[in-house]
């Protein structure tokens, strides 16, 4: 152990001739940003491939304790030690953030690497008091992504009046029995910051005395349509779908074929919700599609336009709308728990079940065919993932993803429509991106704030899902989430 001290009083010196980089500069936030991803998504919710990803071939890791492991012997522990049982797990990491230093590290004037100094909490719930402990990582560049080589951990000792800078929804107890007032079994938190999806939360349980996976896997309701939306934009940016021709081409309803409105109905107007058509046609006393107005001269959100526009892309196209979106967006982003359709691979273990007020549970819709507006599967990570390629404008043209956050229509509350989403004005240039989800056992919410990079997703699986948005938004959207939330209460 002496030679461990050695060798951090040689680094922590030298370090102390160099300046720590501004808590606003590039490198600090992309280093906080890994230590989130290894130890608030990777330890605290043992998602191993974040180690494997973030962890260099040739870590050594330095414990006061535990002594020293390599990459293999590191990852093994983990999995047969406080990964082995999730149900008991003990031990949960919180980084004291104003603790935190970050010193570049350069060679020939050229980033290659950076040291990390900080104390972190580890809470243990089988003690009444947690520990804390200093730590030094070194991350090195390999192959241009940041690769954890080196880390020490020590100074174990029990945590006495240190305070440590924690959302209050770190603190579990606390969020379990807010959930439980408020009837929420499941709740799916993801955190998006600096373009990046910095934080995946999923409290309560996923059945009796379980707790609900870091991956668990909701069905989002309406959140499907912004996913078919992007299948659309997505091929009109690639030049194989056009946003303003007529799709009677392609497909007409039976239901409208002698109304020649069916003509005039385009991507856009559906994407917009001006179809003139209702929300779904068994509300109807005829439960048949008709049109209440003239396709694009006003606003009325309908599900039945989203399905329009997946039966003409399925004919145009001679491929279901759940290849496409494989194709497209799926498989580049690796959304491997996303699907339109139930398949044997759905992991019923993991599946978020929908509840009522009363706590009863409501039958799992199980799709065969995919439905372009509603009752898609998926995760926290899949679709944060899929917000920030959205945020990004990833595979679209400059083009497109100008009329997609352009107000294309007036909406509701001084809202407006874009294409996929509908748009909230914040003042000062910005906007927020948004768009809900809500069906029997289901209440989900989604944001991103293109010119600050931010977003939020929250997860519901039960009718009263809804009661909790407000303080979640006003949280972690700050002022602007204030703003979001001042437009829909006026």
């Amino acid at each position: 152990m002496k030679k461990l001290f050695t060798i951090l009083s040689i680094l922590l010196t030298t370090l102390s001739a160099f300046a720590q980089v501004d808590k606003n500069s590039d490198l600090y936030k992309t280093i906080l940003t890994n230590d989130s991803l290894l130890f608030e998504v990777g330890f605290n919710h043992c998602d191993i491939k974040q180690f494997e990803k973030l962890l260099s071939d040739n870590l050594k890791f330095y414990h006061d304790k535990d002594g020293i492991s390599d990459k293999t012997k590191f990852l093994t522990d983990l999995k047969n030690g406080i990964c082995n049982n999730q149900t008991n797990r003990q031990v949960q990491r919180f980084l004291v953030k104003e603790s935190t230093e970050i010193f570049p590290l350069y060679k020939n004037g050229v980033l290659y690497g950076a040291v990390q100094n900080g104390e972190h909490k580890f809470s243990e719930k089988r003690e009444s008091q947690g520990g804390i402990a200093k730590f030094t990582n070194v991350w090195q560049l390999e192959d241009h992504e940041w690769k954890l080589t080196t880390s020490f951990s020590f100074d174990h000792q029990p945590d006495e009046n240190k305070k440590v800078e924690k959302l209050i929804f770190d603190n579990e107890t606390e969020i379990e029995n807010w959930l439980k007032e408020n009837k929420v079994p499941t709740l799916g938190i993801g955190i998006i910051e600096n373009g990046k999806l910095q934080q995946v939360k999923v409290f309560g349980e996923i059945s009796k005395g379980i707790s609900a996976p870091f991956n668990t896997i909701f069905n989002v309701a309406s959140l499907t349509k912004p996913v078919t939306a992007l299948v659309a934009l997505k091929l009109v940016s690639l030049g194989k779908w056009n946003l303003d021709e007529p799709i009677y081409k392609y497909w007409t309803d039976p239901d409208i074929a002698n109304d020649p409105r069916n003509k005039k109905l385009t991507t856009r107007i559906i994407l917009s919700h001006q179809t003139g058509f209702p929300n779904w046609r068994y509300m109807n006393e005829t439960k048949k599609l008709n049109f209440q107005f003239e396709p694009g001269t006003k606003y009325q959100y309908s599900g039945e336009g989203m399905e329009y526009l997946r039966k003409a892309i399925e004919k145009k196209f001679n491929k279901s709308l759940q290849q496409l979106a494989y194709e497209l967006i799926f498989q580049p982003l690796k959304m491997t728990d996303t699907k339109y359709v139930w398949d044997k691979n759905v992991d019923t273990a993991r599946l978020a079940i929908g509840y009522d007020k009363n706590g009863n549970t409501y039958e799992t819709v199980k799709n065969t065919t995919p439905n372009a507006a509603d009752d898609l599967l998926t995760t926290i990570e899949d679709y944060g993932n899929f917000l920030v390629s959205v945020m990004n404008g990833d595979g679209l043209s400059k083009n497109v993803f100008q009329e997609m956050t352009k107000n294309q229509v007036a909406s509701t509350k001084g809202k407006h429509f874009g294409l996929g989403f509908e748009i909230y004005d914040l003042g000062n240039g910005e906007m927020a991106l948004s768009h809900g989800g809500s069906d029997n056992g289901v209440q989900t919410i989604v944001f991103i704030l293109p010119k600050t990079k931010q977003g939020l997703l929250i997860f519901t699986n039960s009718d009263t899902g809804g009661n909790i948005y407000e303080r979640l938004i006003k949280h972690y959207l700050g002022i602007n989430g204030q703003k979001i939330v001042d437009i829909e209460t006026k």
